[in-house]
Order: C-alpha cells, then structure tokens, then sequence
C-alpha cells in the first residue's frame, strides 16, 4: 500500500501540495513514483515561471515511460529543487520529504488553495479504484 500523508492536498494527477506559509510546496505521490518505477530525470520549470492550476510544470523520466507534471494549484515558481537534477532518485527514496519538486507563492491564501484539493482520504479512495 502508498503512503498517503494526513494534512496534504492531492491531484488527480497524484501531485501532492502542503502550504508553506506564502508559498505551497508540490511533489508527486508515494503511489505515482511507485508506479513510475526508477526515476533517472527530473525537468524543472524556470524560477519565476507563472503557472495556472493543472498547468504542465515539467516532466518525470522513468526507466518505463516519460510523464508530465502538473502543477495542482496556481502561482509563480519560486524554488525548485536542484538536487534533483544530480539525484532524481531522492523522488523514488523520499516523495514527501527531499524529493519535492518545486514551491511556488500563491495569490492568495496558500491553506485555503491546498483545502480546495483531494484530502488524504479522498485520494486513498481515488487511488482504490485505479
């Protein structure tokens, strides 16, 4: 079974996103890196880059296949995480801690954007009847 994490926000697209203040924190699912397998690349997007809820942010290469990212709420790119690009493995070894993806600041209330997602539960149950 996936880890699932109380206190995130979720995707369809199994992103999961925690507010940081300002700022939201995004990754991808203990549930999609196991589906992904071994993870050997991370594309990032540029610091700065504005993005809208359910935009594409990058992608994420596997020894199985090649997927976009999406990002799950809107904002401006703040940070990446550029260990990535010389350890994309962190993804697979740690989803919800050193393998974050990208922080971006929301307009408004960071909380509120990431209460507007899947709850833990809800994902559980969307990833039951994948």
């Amino acid at each position: 079974m996936s880890e699932i994490k109380a206190g995130l926000g979720y995707s369809e697209e199994h992103e999961w996103a925690e507010a940081r203040g300002t700022t939201v924190r995004i990754g991808i699912t203990d549930f999609a890196q196991s589906q992904l397998g071994d993870i050997v690349f991370v594309e990032l997007p540029e610091v700065g880059m504005k993005l809208d809820a359910n935009d594409a942010m990058g992608t994420i290469e596997s020894v199985k296949t090649v997927s976009d990212l999406y990002c799950p709420v809107g904002g401006r790119v703040v940070q990446v995480n550029e260990e990535l690009l010389d350890a994309p493995q962190k993804v697979n070894e740690d989803p919800y801690g050193e393998g974050w993806i990208i922080e971006i600041e929301v307009d408004g209330d960071a909380s509120a954007e990431v209460e507007g997602l899947l709850s833990a539960e809800a994902y559980a149950a969307f990833i039951e009847g994948k």
